[in-house]
């Protein structure tokens, strides 16, 4: 079991009412992921899970080659006046709490420099061996999803407890296109979650149709300069206006696989590996129900 974290404790964020530590530190994201991961657990009985790291959220190698890339979710920084006290984000003052409690029961995070959490996901889940579940509320890991590899999605966009369990022919119901042709359906609609201006003109319908006819990203490229390819001079007029946008976007949305990422250690823990340090994280944040939930569920 693949967790996309961030994608995860957002939700948890957003969804949890709001609940503080005795020193007024906010924990409801912290509380949330850990019930995700209990129910998720209890539910699946993985025997490795690894929480999947966002090192770098906004890879500058994605941004250059797409300036839009994430582009709106860029905060400009102001100046803070000496005087005025900064608050803290109350959600990234969470994340550092996050990764001490993860360490403390001994759940695996893996990240790469210079890559997301999606990149970990991608090599993870490719070659696996063995059945793979990717837990995500993002539609870029559909790509991932392969039937004859036993790669599913475990999609939580209304909810953990009422996900969808995501296979090729959900995907194929959900959109009119193979869950491989899910990152060239993506290219083409343009996804405005993550700053993907898409094809001008081409939405659901017609990357579908494009896609089910010309196979691939490579086979509608050959159809624009093909006279006799069937291609209307509507769509062909659009694909080459975006000839540019076409020539970087794929690379931009098709996550990595090969990746160098450490695969010892991804055993799910029956029994936390710090239990000093988890009591004394749980007694000072005001853990202890969701702790002691997820230590019921691993023990069993």
């Amino acid at each position: 079991m693949l967790l996309d974290t961030a994608s995860m404790y957002f939700r948890a964020f957003f969804g949890v009412p709001e609940i503080s530590a005795p020193d007024g530190t906010p924990v409801n994201a912290v509380r949330g992921l850990l019930d995700f991961i209990s129910r998720l657990v209890e539910r699946y009985s993985p025997g490795e899970l690894v929480c999947c790291w966002d090192n770098d959220w906004r890879p500058q190698w994605r941004v250059d080659l797409l300036p839009s890339y994430k582009g709106h979710r860029v905060v400009e920084e102001r100046d803070v006046a000496p005087d005025v006290e900064e608050v803290p984000d109350p959600l990234q003052v969470q994340v550092p709490l996050i990764l001490d409690v993860l360490a403390a029961l001994g759940i695996a995070v893996r990240g790469v420099d210079g890559y997301e959490a999606d990149d970990v996901i991608g090599t993870l889940a490719t070659g696996a061996g063995r059945p793979v579940l990717v837990v995500t509320g993002d539609r870029d890991l559909f790509q991932l999803v392969d039937d004859a590899a036993d790669v599913r999605v475990v999609y939580i966009a209304r909810g953990v407890n009422n996900h969808d369990l995501v296979d090729n022919a959900w995907v194929e119901a959900k959109y009119g296109v193979a869950a491989r042709q899910y990152a060239d359906f993506a290219t083409l609609r343009g996804d405005a979650s993550d700053g993907l201006p898409g094809v001008a003109g081409v939405g659901d319908k017609t990357a579908a149709t494009l896609l089910q006819r010309h196979g691939d990203m490579a086979g509608i490229l050959a159809a624009v300069e093909d006279p006799d390819s069937g291609l209307g001079p509507g769509p062909r007029g659009k694909l080459r206006a975006a000839e540019a946008y076409l020539a970087v976007a794929p690379r931009v949305v098709a996550v990595a696989r090969d990746l160098d990422v450490d695969r010892t250690g991804l055993t799910l823990p029956r029994v936390p590996a710090d239990p000093e340090r988890l009591a004394e994280l749980a007694e000072r944040y005001n853990l202890s129900g969701p702790v002691g939930r997820l230590l019921t569920v691993l023990g069993r």
